[in-house]
């Protein structure tokens, strides 16, 4: 796999914030507890973990750190539930190979809100197009175009970007089309369980699209994951959070693929246990 690595690695800084460290939560979770250094040394590297294992967090407060854009929730300098992530990620201290400000951290469960605000943008815009319209009622052609065209063009870049509107395609349909719309090269980016509204198939598609951005466009991703599908990526870093400390862990001894694998050649004698 070819592709860049922009950032290098973290390092949990100790002694940092001790006033933050001695309220417990994140710094009690066992794998940010012995964090100490962590490398990233492929363009894609998948945290693995059951739920409250501590990927989540130690991923947001990754984005934190690095001053990512919050893509369909506030901004996470301003969040108030982020605060304990924020005092997380004043303990971290980032290594870069090349320092990026592109890219953007999005969990899946804040594509609802992205897609209710750019709907809100486009009502706007045809409502400022209809008082256009009302306002210039007796000018001529020629002015009445020049004063509509602002907001036109602003439309037509809507509708250019995300091929239309997100919230009237299924969720994965527009959760595709915001990955192709908001990815640019030399890009971080932070995903949380992305696989959340894609059916396999379009799991698949999206490898898919990994790889392009990965190897023609110098992305570099790291993504919380339960998918098997996802972390089959050729080349990529699984760590897994199960246990303290993180650690790198091959495909084929993950727990999530070892109990997919083997109810899918024999779902009924999981089945007779329920």
């Amino acid at each position: 796999m070819t592709g860049s690595v922009h950032l290098r690695g973290v390092l949990l800084v100790a002694g940092t914030d001790d006033a933050d460290r001695a309220r417990g939560f994140p710094f009690d979770i066992p794998v940010i507890a012995s964090l100490g250094e962590l490398e990233f040394t492929s363009p894609v590297t998948f945290l693995v973990g059951e739920n409250g294992s501590g990927k989540s967090t130690f991923l947001e407060a990754l984005a934190v750190a690095a001053g990512s854009v919050a893509v369909g929730s506030s901004e996470l300098g301003r969040d108030p539930t982020l605060e304990p992530i924020r005092a997380l990620a004043r303990a971290m201290r980032l290594s870069w190979t090349k320092r990026t400000r592109r890219g953007f951290f999005l969990r899946a469960e804040d594509f609802f809100g992205y897609a209710r605000r750019l709907t809100g943008i486009r009502e706007g815009l045809e409502r400022d197009l209809a008082e256009v319209d009302i306002r210039h009622a007796g000018s001529s052609d020629y002015a009445r175009e020049l004063a509509r065209s602002p907001f036109r063009k602003e439309l037509g870049a809507l509708k250019a970007s995300y091929d239309g509107e997100l919230g009237d395609r299924s969720h994965g349909e527009g959760f595709l089309d915001l990955f192709r719309a908001r990815f640019v090269p030399d890009g971080l980016y932070l995903l949380d369980e992305p696989e959340a509204p894609l059916s396999p198939l379009r799991q698949l598609a999206f490898l898919s699209m990994l790889r392009e951005l990965v190897d023609g466009q110098r992305a570099q991703f790291i993504i919380a994951t339960h998918s098997p599908i996802l972390m089959a990526f050729p080349g990529a870093t699984i760590l897994g959070f199960d246990q303290a400390p993180i650690r790198n862990v091959r495909y084929e001894d993950l727990e999530h693929v070892t109990i997919t694998r083997d109810f899918l050649a024999d779902p009924a004698s999981y089945l007779r246990r329920l």
